[in-house]
């Protein structure tokens, strides 16, 4: 892979928090949140990150975003590091790249009437000319299927579908290139997820738009994404083009994701894979592979050695003792 083929790269991101406690709030543990990921993150794909609850999707989101500050590693936006960027000189970068966060409740101020919410990042970013900035307030809300006069409502009078629809416009106003998408549907009901996917579906092919789609329901992924990464405690497990992860699952714990994905068909039955226990705490993780704990085929090295993200074939990794290039067909 050349570098031309990436707009963002990814090398070593910690996303380490301090736990002070006593009196004198002295730190007395650290949580590894986000532990060493590399991605590459290609012009004009949608990249899936996926992974159970707590496993650090969203810190990892906003750190490669520098919304959060890391601990380690680097995260290059077309060849430049972020991390190396002053904070008085990010302003360009944030036009370019953006963020829809999960809840579109709480992520909208409920003072403020859409056609402001919308329109604050022009004129955060120097955009004076009022008629202009109404003109691209406009533009973004009819992009995502609202009409003028949505621009003069205040959010608690939209839908939880409209409102992440005013989500996306704001985040599609400045122009970005790449946008985080964190958990976007998962607070809506079923009968509108469909209906957002397919907006994002469209704007990510009509704008050449890259996304980075942080989910938990892998049957959304697959409807969505060209590419998957799965995390697990702060570690990327496996990375794939989505046909060859769907098809052909390596990582222990990428089969019980895909074995927990219901079937349409009542009449066909599944193979469940069932995890034993509950996921460590990023407080205190375990020695090795993080999912030797729960692991049903782990072995002695699973708890001695960390594997490392290795190339099983077809630009295909995986990050286990047991999976080898020339053992995967």
């Amino acid at each position: 892979m050349t570098d031309t083929e990436n707009l963002l790269e990814v090398r070593g991101l910690k996303v380490y928090f301090d736990i002070k406690g006593g009196i004198l709030k002295r730190t007395v543990g650290v949580v590894q949140a986000v532990d060493g990921i590399d991605l590459d993150i290609k012009h004009g794909e949608i990249l899936g990150l996926v992974g159970e609850s707590g496993c650090g999707k969203t810190t990892a989101g906003r750190a490669i975003l520098r919304l959060l500050e890391p601990t380690a590693g680097v995260v290059r936006y077309n060849g430049q590091n972020i991390y190396e960027v002053r904070h008085a000189e990010m302003k360009p970068y944030r036009a370019r790249m953006q963020i829809v966060f999960q809840d579109p409740y709480s992520s909208l101020d409920p003072r403020s009437k859409v056609g402001d919410i919308v329109g604050e990042g022009l004129r955060v970013h120097g955009v004076t000319d009022r008629n202009e900035r109404q003109q691209r307030v406009l533009e973004a809300l009819r992009m995502v299927g609202l009409q003028e006069h949505h621009m003069r409502r205040f959010p608690h009078e939209f839908s939880g579908g409209q409102r992440q629809r005013i989500g996306i416009a704001r985040a599609l106003v400045l122009n970005p290139k790449f946008i985080v998408c964190d958990e976007p549907v998962s607070a809506l009901d079923v009968s509108i997820q469909s209906q957002v996917l397919n907006l994002l579906k469209d704007l990510q092919q009509s704008l050449n738009l890259t996304l980075l789609f942080i989910a938990h329901d892998m049957s959304v992924v697959e409807h969505l994404c060209n590419r998957v990464a799965v995390m697990y405690l702060g570690k990327i497990v496996e990375v794939a083009e989505r046909e060859e992860l769907f098809s052909n699952p390596q990582h222990p714990y990428t089969q019980a994701l895909m074995s927990a994905i219901p079937v349409a068909n009542p009449k066909i039955k599944k193979d469940r894979i069932i995890l034993q226990g509950d996921p460590p705490s990023p407080l205190n993780p375990p020695p090795g592979c993080r999912f030797h704990t729960r692991c049903l085929e782990a072995v002695d090295i699973c708890s001695q050695e960390e594997p490392e993200l290795i190339d099983l074939g077809n630009n295909h990794l995986c990050a286990c003792h047991l999976r080898q290039p020339d053992t995967v067909s």
